[in-house]
This record gives C-alpha cells, structure tokens and sequence, in this order.
C-alpha cells in the first residue's frame, strides 16, 4: 500500500516521504502527523499459500523440507489484460495496482504481486535440488540421529553429501560464534552495570570520573573475556582437551599480568 514514512534524519530533524510499503505504517508515532495520515488497516493483507502436497520426483517432502523452499519468483503478468470491470484497476511492471494513476499513486492505494516457489513443468524450468532426509516409502521425514539432533535439510541446488554436511557444518559454527559473541557482549554489559555503583561515587570528581571510567571498562572487558573463554573452554573441555587447556591459559592471561605488575613486598 502507497504510505507516509517517517525518516529521522537527525535528534531533531525528521523527513517524511510516500512509498510503497507491504506493512502498515502507523502515522499516529510521526513527529508530524497532521496532514500525513495513513490508513488504518492495510486493504490487502500478504499472505502464504502452501500446496497441500509438494513433490520432488516421485517423493512427498515433510513440512519441515517445504519451509526450506524460499527461492520465490515474481509471476509474470504480461501476458494478462485488466478487468473492464473495474476502471481502476490495472496491470504495469507484473503489479495488479488499484489507482487512478499508476504512475501517480496517491496515499492508501494499492498494489498486488503474486510470486510462486518451488514449481516446474511445461512453462516454468526444472530444478535440482538436494535433501538429507529419512525416506518412508514414498515420503521424505525428518531423521532423528542417536544424539537427538534431527536431520531435515534441504538446498536448491544440486549438492554431493559431502557438500552439504561441509555447508551445515560451517552454518552451525558460524552460529556457534555468534552466539558466544553475544554472550560475552552481555557478560561485559552487565559486569559494567554492576560496577556503575563506583562511578556513581566518584561522578563528581571530573578527572577522577573519567580515569575511573576507563578503568572500569578495562576491568570489565578482562573479566568478561576471561569468564566467556572459561566457559568456551568448559565446552570442550572432553572433546578438545588441548584447545580446552589453551582456552583456559589464555583466560587467565589478565590474572598473571595483574600480579606480575604488583610491586614485590619487602621483608625486614
């Protein structure tokens, strides 16, 4: 639907524009909201038809195996002519648009794509496609290994079994590596937080404030790193024992340069 959008160019300075937008836009949370108004509800609502029964070759795909299908294509109008019916409607660029002026829109009307995925026949070109599945009869499933873990892949290309577990196996560990990044980025955050309470002591001291700034966030950082390659190590304390031991060494890297740094005591 033809819509106002609200950009924030600056604190203090927004820009509003029309554009063709599949979401609404609500103009109530504008900086500007009069004169710029947007509908209510969307006229047309997106929405995702699934075939009752997907079929690669003579094999019914599990649900779990049609999700995976993504690579959807605009289907082609050109070949179609609009209603006489309705004077508004009309077919430019593969678009159903309801408006006056297609190259005019105006605010709250509407335009229609359909798109489609996963077809071949007479019209639409063949594809290959490669599955890791369990095979019951005519039927594809999901595989349930020894661990748990469960076996539903599917790609849109044709792919050897060595290809496609090489792709998962990268797919989880870039996963796996988000994921510890994001833990170590909340173990900053909150070991930060729990030492706001000494800045808060010391906030009124300019100089004082900002040494201690930049040294609680020199303390946090080591500690949040020492605790997230701790538990990274932990992980693979059984299967990577040697990394596991480095892992755990380099951890405690901040801890033997904080006490090498310690002044020697003197003995009388």
């Amino acid at each position: 639907m033809y819509q106002w959008v609200e950009y924030q160019e600056s604190n203090h300075f927004f820009s509003i524009d029309t554009e063709w937008k599949a979401e609404l836009i609500n103009s109530r949370n504008f900086d500007r909201e009069i004169g710029h108004q947007n509908p209510s509800a969307m006229a047309v609502e997106s929405v995702t038809v699934v075939a009752p029964q997907v079929q690669v070759g003579p094999f019914t795909l599990s649900n779990g195996l049609v999700e995976q299908i993504n690579n959807f294509r605009t289907l082609s109008l050109k070949d179609l002519t609009a209603s006489d019916s309705d004077p508004f409607l009309t077919i430019r660029d593969d678009y159903f648009y309801h408006t006056q002026q297609p190259q005019r829109p105006e605010v709250g009307d509407v335009r229609v794509r359909f798109s489609f995925a996963g077809l071949s026949g007479e019209t639409v070109s063949s594809e290959h496609v490669s599955i890791v599945a369990k095979q019951s009869g005519e039927q594809l499933l999901p595989f349930k290994t020894k661990s748990g873990d469960v076996l539903e892949i599917l790609y849109l290309e044709e792919l050897s079994a060595e290809e496609v577990f090489a792709r998962e196996q990268q797919h989880n560990s870039m996963k796996t590596w988000g994921l510890r990044a994001a833990g170590w980025a909340l173990m900053f955050l909150a070991i930060q937080l729990t030492m706001r309470i000494i800045y808060t002591l010391v906030g009124w001291v300019p100089l004082l404030r900002d040494l201690v700034s930049v040294g609680l966030k020199i303390f946090a950082l080591c500690v949040s790193a020492s605790l997230s390659l701790l538990t990274i190590a932990a992980g693979w304390f059984f299967n990577r024992p040697l990394m596991a031991i480095a892992l755990g060494a380099l951890a405690l890297l901040p801890v033997l340069l904080a006490r090498a740094r310690l002044p020697a005591k003197k003995h009388l």
